[in-house]
């Protein structure tokens, strides 16, 4: 038995690039961008006004001329005009190109116009420049605006759609099997016998890694010897992850170990010290990860949310996760010398402070008890007594 720290490290030995592929900017949403998005031009593209007014010199203004005759109207979407700048003014829109010989914008609020003259209100102080966007103030053309290793969010698509990129480079998705074991499990659509549960933990796991887009082949394997080893030689081959829920305790019927090492898997590790999820084993072939999570349902989640997502963050290029800490809002106490993932709530204080608040479940068999919380607080092995107010690590997935 390893503790967490060895578990987490071997892990990290595996990670694996899966490479590049290129999407359509509709189908980016949510996929790790694989390439800097530059601009293909100055940004803004031209001397962008602000707010709806006028255009006049700013010239004009500091020799003292408040009333300025109108000249015609710049709307957005127009071609740059010219016009005959001095001591007049031109009407402009939010969005249009500056009109040639103007330097400076006054909002109508601020103006009396009468007659085809705009006149400046008293009380209103000009500086010159005023309202105006200038070309490549935010960007210069073949700047990065945005760099890779990052998630696209509609931030991202926005500015990618902005400098005309129509597809995207991102980072590839691995193929992903997700395997229920037991022959006391049934289909989630089934009514099952008093004897049998449904198969959550499968879906679970899927909507976890659908968070990052990954789409994964849901199977199940009955605790018959010959079938395990029949499926999971086929998975081997076929997925770059396997992710196994149950079959890998003391319990008689438990084959998983067993066949994963008559077909040549590399055992990493088998048993943590941790609670919950202590049976956790873990390998690799040249072509497949496998992580076989123990079957109880907070065990299986735990597991996910603590090694099988940060494995896949890594792969996918995001080394840019800030580990989240809590304090305890209460006093806790775990005697067993092994590390203890508490389920906990998320309680925010006033002062900005992220605090965690036990909440007590019925072992790692309780499945409800998870609608309840936001995540599991690591509290270390090395540690009987947590007191309140101590900060722990914090793996949220609410």
């Amino acid at each position: 038995m390893i503790t967490v720290k060895e578990a987490t490290r071997l892990i990290n030995t595996t990670i694996r690039d899966f490479g590049v592929e290129e999407v359509t900017l509709g189908n980016s949403l949510g996929r790790v961008l694989a390439e800097d998005l530059k601009s293909d031009r100055d940004l803004p593209p031209f001397d962008r006004v602000m707010y709806d007014g006028i255009a006049i010199r700013y010239e004009d203004y500091a020799k003292g001329q408040r009333s300025f005759p109108i000249l015609g109207v710049q709307a957005a979407g127009a071609p740059r005009a010219a016009a005959e700048a001095e001591g007049n003014c031109v009407e402009i829109m939010t969005g249009a190109v500056l009109t040639i010989g103007f330097d400076t914008v006054v909002q109508y609020e601020w103006l009396e116009i009468k007659e085809g003259v705009a006149t400046i209100r008293p009380g209103y102080t000009i500086q010159k420049g005023r309202h105006i966007h200038p070309k490549g103030m935010d960007h210069q053309q073949g700047e990065v605006i945005v760099k890779q290793g990052c998630i696209i969010t509609p931030a991202e698509i926005s500015i990618a759609a902005t400098i005309g990129q129509t597809k995207i480079w991102v980072r590839r998705l691995p193929t992903a099997a997700i395997i229920s074991t037991g022959n006391e499990l049934v289909d989630i659509g089934e009514t099952p016998e008093p004897h049998q549960i449904r198969r959550s933990n499968v879906y679970a796991i899927a909507a976890s890694l659908g968070q990052y887009n990954v789409q994964v082949d849901i199977l199940h394997i009955d605790d018959e010897e010959e079938e395990i080893r029949a499926k999971l030689e086929m998975s081997l081959a076929a997925y770059d992850v396997v992710i196994l829920s149950g079959g890998v305790s003391m319990g008689k019927f438990d084959f998983i170990p067993q066949v994963l090492d008559e077909l040549g898997v590399e055992k990493l590790f088998h048993k943590v010290a941790q609670r919950p999820g202590k049976p956790f084993w873990f390998g690799q072939t040249d072509s497949c990860i496998i992580f076989a999570l123990p079957g109880n349902p907070v065990s299986t989640f735990m597991g996910t949310i603590r090694y099988v997502l940060p494995w896949l963050r890594r792969c996918l290029g995001l080394e840019g996760m800030t580990r989240q800490y809590a304090r305890l809002q209460e006093d806790f106490s775990f005697d067993k010398e092994m590390q203890y993932f508490l389920s906990v709530k998320k309680v925010n204080h006033a002062d900005g402070t992220t605090w965690a608040q036990p909440m007590k479940g019925n072992g790692s068999g309780d499945l409800a008890n998870l609608a309840r919380i936001d995540g599991f607080l690591e509290l270390p092995m090395d540690t009987a007594f947590f007191p309140k107010g101590s900060a722990w690590p914090l793996w949220e997935f609410r």
